[in-house]
C-alpha cells in the first residue's frame, strides 16, 4: 500500500482509522488511492469487513480545505433528496471523513469508455433531473455568487492564461475594450434569479450509479464550494463541459430539456427559451474564461499538466459564444491573436 502523502499525514490517517476499527473492522491492507482532484483533497478506498463493502476516506488537510462546508452541504442536499455521499464518520479538525462508496465510474469515465446514444441521453436527462432538484434546495444562507465575485474570477484569464501560459500581454487597446465587456458580463450574469449553484456540475462530478428505491442516478460529488448565485450557471457547466466536447445541437437539446423541467418544477427560468439561451451562453463565457485561468494555474503552479489538454475545448466553447454576439467579439479576437489566428478581414482594436 503506497499513499501519496507525507509520513506524518499517513500516521495521522492510520491513527484515525484505528479509532473506528472496532465498528468497521477495516482491512488496513486493502487501503488504496481512489482518486484525487484539482484541489488538495485526496480520496482512499478501504474494505470494511463489518459491513462487507468498501468505504471512502476523504483526506482534506485543514490548512487548505474546509471539511465543515462539505459536511454541511452534503447533509443539506441529502435532506432534499439529492444522491450524495453519506457521512459515516468525521473529524473536521484533522480533516478526515469516512464516506459511503458511490463507485468509481463517473460520467466522464463512462463517456471515455464508450456509451451508446440511448444510454448517454438517458443518463444526461437524469443529470438534468438532479440539477433541478439541487436548484430547489434552500441556499440563501450560502455565500453570494455576485457580480464582484464573478468579475474577480475572470481576472484569472489574464493573470494565468494570457500572461503565464501564453507568455503574452494584453495591449492597452485590448484592455480598454475588454475590461468594460467583462464588467458588463458579470453584472448581466448576476441579475439572473438566484439558486443553489454547485459550481462544477459536469461529467467528472457525476457518478454513474444504479437507481434504486433509496438512491437515484447520478450521485453528485465535489459540491463543497457551492454558492447562492445565477440560475443558468450549472446548466452551462453541464452542456459546455470543460472535459467533454458537446456539439451545439446536443448543447441545445439538453438546455431545452432543462428549461422545460425547470419550468415544470416552478424554478424562475424565463418564459422564453430564447432569453434563457442568451443567459446561459453569457454565463458560459464567464465560467470558461475563469477555467482557462484555472487550468493554466493547475498546470504551471501545481504541475498538473494534463489540464492543458482541455484548453482547446474550452477556447472553442468561448469562441462559439463570443463570435455570436457583437458585444463579446473582443474576447474571440484576443484568443485569435494569442493563437496566431488571422482572419482575412483583419481586426481593428
Amino acid at each position: 500500500m503506497t499513499l501519496n502523502i507525507t509520513d506524518q499525514r499517513s500516521e495521522q490517517l492510520h491513527q484515525w482509522l484505528s479509532q473506528h476499527t472496532d465498528k468497521y473492522l477495516f482491512d488496513i491492507e486493502s487501503l488504496r488511492v481512489a482518486s484525487a482532484d484539482a484541489s488538495f483533497r485526496s480520496y482512499y478506498r478501504i474494505v470494511s469487513n463489518a459491513f462487507n463493502k468498501t468505504l471512502i476516506i476523504m483526506d482534506a488537510p485543514p490548512a487548505q480545505e474546509n471539511c465543515a462546508a462539505f459536511c454541511d452541504i452534503a447533509r443539506l442536499l441529502d435532506q432534499h433528496g439529492v444522491n450524495v455521499p453519506k457521512i459515516l464518520e468525521e473529524d473536521q479538525q484533522l480533516g478526515f471523513l469516512l464516506l459511503s462508496d458511490l463507485g468509481d465510474c463517473t460520467y466522464y469515465q463512462a463517456i471515455q469508455n464508450g456509451l451508446d446514444d440511448n444510454k448517454l441521453q438517458t443518463i444526461y436527462r437524469e443529470a438534468l433531473d438532479a440539477l433541478v432538484l439541487i436548484q430547489q434546495t434552500p441556499a440563501a444562507h450560502l455565500p453570494p455568487y455576485d457580480a464582484p465575485r464573478l468579475r474577480e474570477e475572470m481576472n484569472l484569464f489574464e493573470e494565468w492564461y494570457v500572461k503565464k501560459h501564453k507568455e503574452n500581454e494584453l495591449t492597452e487597446k485590448e484592455k480598454q475594450r475588454l475590461y468594460p465587456v467583462l464588467d458588463a458580463l458579470a453584472e448581466f450574469n448576476a441579475k439572473e434569479p438566484q439558486v443553489f449553484v454547485h459550481r462544477d456540475f459536469h461529467s467528472p462530478n457525476l457518478m454513474l450509479v444504479e437507481s434504486s428505491a433509496d438512491k437515484s442516478n447520478p450521485a453528485v460529488i465535489d459540491f463543497q464550494d457551492a454558492l447562492y448565485g445565477p440560475l443558468s450557471y450549472d446548466v452551462a457547466s453541464l452542456v459546455m463541459d470543460a472535459r467533454t466536447t458537446w456539439e451545439e445541437p446536443q448543447q441545445l437539446d439538453w438546455a431545452i430539456r432543462y428549461w422545460e423541467k425547470a419550468r415544470t418544477a416552478g424554478l424562475p427560468v424565463p418564459e422564453s427559451f430564447g432569453e434563457f439561451h442568451r443567459h446561459y451562453e453569457a454565463m458560459s463565457l464567464q465560467r470558461n474564461l475563469r477555467i482557462l485561468g484555472v487550468f493554466a494555474r493547475l498546470a504551471l503552479r501545481d504541475n498538473k499538466q494534463h489540464y492543458l489538454d482541455h484548453i482547446p475545448r474550452v477556447t472553442a466553447y468561448i469562441r462559439q459564444v463570443a463570435n455570436r454576439y457583437d458585444e463579446y467579439a473582443i474576447i474571440a479576437r484576443i484568443l485569435d491573436r494569442l493563437d496566431n489566428i488571422t482572419l482575412e478581414a483583419g481586426y481593428t482594436f
